[in-house]
Parts: structure tokens; sequence; C-alpha cells
């Protein structure tokens, strides 16, 4: 008789199932797979997910074209965008039409936009910053006209829903630029214009903190940093206004005079490499504008080119070559781009998802990371 581990060696499994036909088999305790083959999934659409699988379920959904896994409450992907520099857009509409959409788009990569999941609650005028890893939205209005002060967190790296973070200082709507640490969220409307700056730590939860003061209450402001300087530009006191003050992210305290915008304008967006902000869009208009400062130093904003189309309420992300502008009041769906270290016009990049202005965005490797 030939050797029992001799047969065992030559055994080939194609199909292994339970007595019924039904299921596989359950695996108690580690099971190894040696080969230099593969392995091949359950795969379906997204509709086609089981509704209540166990935790840890692993499944290929052939619609994302991604992996992804059940976290207990949702499907989740556990793609890491093969590394790449991901933007991400939240929020948004018009009162009373509002959603909580959130998509991504790889900047690197010229095309539309792709859903990643959904706020906690639906709203527009809300702000965004972000670390490496993490994407953090605050603030905004919700349908019935009120504003909040919501902050929700999702991981960048991955897709689903926002999770509850914790809540900020004051009720409003405003803008927030970050370090790799620290998310900074400045100014709005509560319904009055604030002055209110406050802080949180991205890496964990819980409420924000009092910073301090910019040197003009406004709203409608554009927000950037480097990793160590915040930027805020132009904004309404109610008026249009084109001042540009900046903060020590890493520090509190209020803000400083750095200079004036190009153009004075309201409701417009800004973006950043580690050196350069760039600002482009707004009103009154709407604008196609686009100047830009260079952080490290104060002055006034130059020209840097125009926008593909002219408007306002849109918002903005980079990576740090490439700055993305999406949505906005006029054609709401448009995205697109322009090489921060250079000047010139904008070019097409691609669609949102879901047409809307007075949105946030953020990604995972702005200029306040570098």
């Amino acid at each position: 008789m030939e050797d029992f581990h001799k047969i065992m060696g030559r055994l080939r499994a194609d199909n292994i199932k339970n007595s019924t036909g039904t299921s596989g088999p359950i695996f108690v305790g580690p099971a190894e797979f040696s080969s230099t083959s593969h392995i091949v999934l359950p795969k379906g659409t997204t509709a086609e997910r089981p509704s209540n699988p166990s935790t840890g379920a692993l499944r290929y959904n052939t619609e994302t074209i991604q992996v992804e896994y059940y976290n207990g409450v949702d499907w989740v992907s556990t793609s890491s965008y093969d590394g790449s520099i991901i933007g991400v857009f939240g929020g948004g509409g018009s009162t009373p039409t509002m959603v909580n959409t959130i998509d991504y788009i790889r900047i690197q990569n010229a095309s539309n936009a792709t859903d990643f999941g959904d706020l906690t609650i639906i709203r527009e005028n809300l702000a965004a910053c972000s670390s490496s890893t993490r994407g953090v939205f605050g603030g905004g209005r919700t349908p019935d006209g009120s504003n909040n002060n919501t902050i929700d967190y999702i991981t960048i790296s991955t897709t689903g829903n926002a999770i509850d973070f914790g809540d900020l200082t004051i009720s409003r709507r405003l803008s927030a630029c970050s370090s790799s640490t620290r998310g900074v969220f400045g100014g709005g409307g509560s319904p009055a214009v604030s002055n209110v700056i406050d802080y949180i730590t991205i890496e964990t939860t819980g409420n924000a903190t009092d910073f301090g003061d910019l040197t003009v209450a406004r709203g409608g402001i554009g927000e950037c940093s480097s990793s160590t300087r915040g930027i805020f530009g132009g904004g309404y006191t109610p008026v249009s206004n084109n001042t540009i003050d900046y903060i020590t992210i890493a520090s509190t305290g209020n803000a400083t005079d750095f200079g004036d915008l190009s153009v004075t304008r309201i409701q417009l967006s800004a973006c950043s490499s580690s050196t350069r902000g760039v600002f482009g869009g707004g009103s009154p208009g709407p604008s196609n504008v686009i100047d830009y400062i260079t952080i490290a130093s104060i002055g006034n904003a130059t020209d840097f080119g125009d926008l593909t189309v002219a408007r306002s309420s849109l918002a903005a992300c980079s990576s740090s070559t490439r700055g993305v502008f999406g949505g906005g009041n006029t054609l709401g769906n448009t995205i697109d781009f322009i090489t921060i270290s250079t000047t010139g016009n904008a070019t097409d990049f691609g669609d949102l998802t879901v047409t809307r202005s007075s949105l946030a965005a953020c990604s995972n490797a702005h200029g306040g990371l570098s």
C-alpha cells in the first residue's frame, strides 16, 4: 500500500460543499492555503450583498470592482485605492434640497467621481479637513434652515458611511483647514457672521476646543494650509471682503493679517501645496478667478488663471502638486484641476456623482501634510 501521506498529497479538491450542497465547510482553527495561483472570493453586485452576514464576511463587489467586508453594520471596501491620492467631496445642495452624499476621486487621474458613502446627517455649507488617513466634516446647515454643530469622520482609504466624531463649539456654516494632526474650523454664519476659530485632534474623537478669533468676523471663506500655517481668505462681513489672515496651527491664538485677495469675493474655495495656497471661484459674478499666495510669506494674492466654469459655493482639495475644484452653483457637477506650482487656466477633470453646491472637500495628501 502506498504511503498515506503520498496519497493525500495527490488529492485535489475542486469543490467542497456540505451534505446539502448549499455551502462550504467551516474551518475551525487556522486554515493555510499554499499555492502560487489564487483563491476566488464569492462575488456579486452591490444589490446582491447578503443582508445579514457574519461580521468579517468577505466578498468581491463586481459593481465597484473592490473587495469588501462586513464590519457588523455595513459592507465597506478593503481597498487602499492602490496607494492613490484621494480627494473626497461631502454634502451640499441648495436649501431645502440637500444631500448627505460622499463621493471621491483619485486626484492624479482625471475621471468622474465614484460613490463613497453618506454623511451622518444631510447638510450644506459644511467644512472639511483631513489627515493622511481620516477626513472630518463639520458644521453646516440642515434642510430645515438651522445651523448645525455636528462633526463626523471617514477613513479615507476605505469606502463607507461617516461616523460621529463630536460637536463644534458653536453651530455655524464655516470653513476648515488642517495639519497632519489638527483640524481647524474658522468663521461662518451663526446666523450672524462669526470670528470663532476652534480645533480638533483629527485622530481622536471628541468636541472641538476654542482656538482664538479671526481678524474679521465673516462667513463664506476659502481656507487652506501648509504643515504649520492655516490661511483664511475672503468672505462676507456681510459685504464682500478681500481679507487674508493666518494662524499657526500647532498653537492657539488670534489670527494675524496676511494681505488681500486679488479680487474681493465670497463663497470661494481654496487648496494648497506645502508652499502655495490657491483660491478659486466665488461671487459676485459668479467668478472664474484663481489667485495664489506663498504661504510662508505675507502679501497680497497674485493672479493665477481662470476656472473652466465661473461659479461660487464650490469646494477644493489637493495633492502636493495638483489642486481640484468641484461643484458649485452654475454647473454644479463640474470638476476641474490646476497644477499648483505653475500658473494658467484650469482643465476639465470629470463630474461629481451628484450635481450640487455648498459642499466640502478634503484629501489624504494636501499641503498641510507635507
